[in-house]
């Protein structure tokens, strides 16, 4: 694919005159800094235009975007970073310490592992000062997979991963953080994170994710609070439509979540946890949860799950033209969107949230 080719396929047929470099580095941070850090997928528009062509690169180094989070007001940054030589490392370090951000490390453990690179990766970020790792593991299960013995087989894969590493974080004691990513619903992760039975191995908490298997936003939050090495904070907005629900990340503040409570909650768990916007510029994600396939992998969740969040859903709906709708827009403007969504987040974070 060409440049043209793949700019064409972000920006829904946008021709390739709209690139015009964004001047991040020009730009003065916004006026509250907040302890708040910024996700890699967050600036998700960005990095695929980056890698189409578009200029400046600022998601594709770990140092490089860490010094653009930081230009914005953002307190850390949470990508994968991985295995890097001794000199990088330093520099990487020497930055967060000297401007007082954190850094948090991703790792993908939905297959088999290898280990001796795990551990070279392992060592790096924590020679960075790296805080924790987050670990992730799948998609949508009731997009990705058709039949229950599928997802069984995709999780036995992952949880077999997780248990692989556990002996490497508790080594170099860095925390392991699994994301509660469309896959785990709460009885499956705590049961297993209790097999694992490691300080070092815990939760990545996603505020929004884990509504789309019908678990309550508060019960995630409650029941992974004491289990957290690192947090995913976003708001979401809902709307029914004629499969199930709408669900779409939205500007903090503008959604359903008691984000303050959140916190306080999670804060009284973990004192010293950092917290991490994922706000994905997007159109909202179809939850089917009045069809078939959708239950092909969830049976066993009861039916007063389903319930509740249809209540929820009605009681909370926006419109549904108020919901985010990226398509019409061109990549310079979804790029510019994507970076007003984070800082209002940050704002948000610093006036409302002790962040």
């Amino acid at each position: 694919m060409n440049r043209r080719e793949a700019l064409l396929s972000i920006g829904g047929g946008i021709a390739a005159s709209v690139l015009r470099a964004p001047a991040w580095a020009a730009e003065a941070a916004i006026p509250e800094t907040t302890r708040l850090g910024i996700d890699d997928f967050s600036c998700n528009i960005r990095s695929r235009a980056e890698q189409a062509g578009y200029t400046p690169r600022v998601t594709h180094d770990p140092l490089t975007f860490l010094k653009y989070c930081h230009s914005i007001g953002a307190g850390g940054l949470q990508c994968v970073i991985g295995r890097r030589d001794g000199a990088y490392v330093k520099e990487l370090r020497a930055y967060a310490e000297d401007n007082d951000l954190f850094i948090e490390d991703s790792a993908w453990l939905g297959g088999k592992v290898d280990l001796e690179r795990f551990e070279a990766g392992v060592r790096s970020v924590k020679a960075a000062g790296a805080r924790a790792i987050r670990g992730f593991c799948g998609g949508r299960r009731y997009e990705q997979f058709d039949k229950r013995e599928q997802f069984d087989e995709f999780a036995n894969r992952s949880w077999k991963a997780i248990e692989s590493v556990a002996p490497i974080v508790e080594k170099h004691r860095i925390p392991l953080a699994i994301e509660n990513h469309k896959d785990w619903l709460i009885p499956h992760m705590l049961e297993r994170l209790k097999r694992i039975d490691s300080e070092y191995v815990g939760v990545c908490i996603d505020t929004g994710n884990s509504f789309a298997l019908l678990e309550d936003p508060m019960d995630i939050v409650k029941a992974y609070a004491p289990w957290a090495h690192s947090v995913h904070l976003k708001d979401m907005a809902v709307c029914e439509y004629e499969d199930g629900f709408l669900l779409a990340d939205v500007v903090f503040g503008e959604g359903t979540l008691n984000l303050p409570k959140i916190v306080e909650i999670i804060r009284k768990a973990k004192p010293r946890m950092e917290f991490n916007v994922e706000m994905s510029t997007r159109n909202p994600l179809k939850v089917p949860c009045l069809g078939e396939k959708y239950w092909a992998t969830l049976g066993d969740v009861p039916g007063v799950n389903l319930a509740r969040a249809m209540r929820y859903v009605r009681a909370h709906a926006s419109d549904k033209d108020a919901l985010p709708n990226i398509d019409n827009l061109s990549v310079d403007e979804q790029v510019k969107l994507e970076e007003q969504n984070i800082r209002k987040c940050l704002h948000y974070a610093a006036e409302h949230l002790n962040l």
